[in-house]
């Protein structure tokens, strides 16, 4: 047996580069998927930005949850602090309000060989980016609500209220951005299994260049 998530990253923060490296090509497929469907540019940063933060915040973490959920928490900060740096009204920023969309230029990274998948993209990115997050998790990374719960930072009850919500604002952007009503009827008829579908997709691609 190898060692564990957190046995590694206790060695990585008293200075064995080794562990982090083996940490990081762990973790790193799931937490570039994170961030590649919601900015245009320096997913390679925020990765790296991520990854560091385990180590930055060795004395905020008391190993309660699992690595996995603790490294989604900390992606998740990366992103809205990303957000913030890039806006003159980031005071402004409430992620269950304002989309991907509304934020900035549109991530092209990502390529979906399916009319579904591209269509699914496009609506993910017009939900709240808090609802977008929620649904990827839950979709992508097989996150259960407690898991979500701890990463977002609410209620457990109120984390499963906001998965029912953001399957229903996804239903709407889905019909908003939709020009094509057969691919649309597709994806309205398992919007799970198209979900899941974009996992690959939302990868590294093949280059393993998080930004291209």
């Amino acid at each position: 047996m190898g060692a564990t998530d957190f046995e590694l990253l206790d060695a990585w923060r008293e200075g064995d580069k080794a562990a982090g490296n083996e940490l990081f090509v762990r973790h790193f497929e799931p937490v570039c998927r994170f961030f590649r469907n919601k900015v245009a540019e320096g997913v390679d940063d925020l990765i790296q930005r991520t990854f560091l933060a385990c180590v930055e915040s060795r004395d905020k973490f008391r190993k309660e949850a699992s690595f996995r959920t603790y490294l989604f928490t900390l992606a998740r900060n990366e992103l809205y602090a990303s957000f913030k740096r890039s806006r003159r009204d980031s005071d402004r920023l409430d992620p269950l309000e304002r989309s991907v969309h509304d934020l900035g230029p549109t991530p092209t990274a990502l390529v979906a060989k399916k009319k579904e998948q591209r269509l699914l993209l496009e609506a993910l990115r017009r939900i709240p980016v808090d609802h977008q997050i929620t649904l990827e998790l839950y979709y992508w990374e097989d996150m259960s609500a407690p898991q979500l719960a701890q990463i977002l930072d609410a209620p457990e009850g109120t984390v499963r209220t906001r998965i029912r919500r953001a399957k229903a604002l996804l239903e709407a952007a889905l019909a908003e951005v939709s020009t094509d009503p057969e691919p649309l009827q597709s994806t309205l008829a398992n919007i799970e299994g198209w979900a899941r579908s974009l996992r690959d997709a939302a990868g590294p691609s093949p280059e393993g260049d998080g930004d291209r």
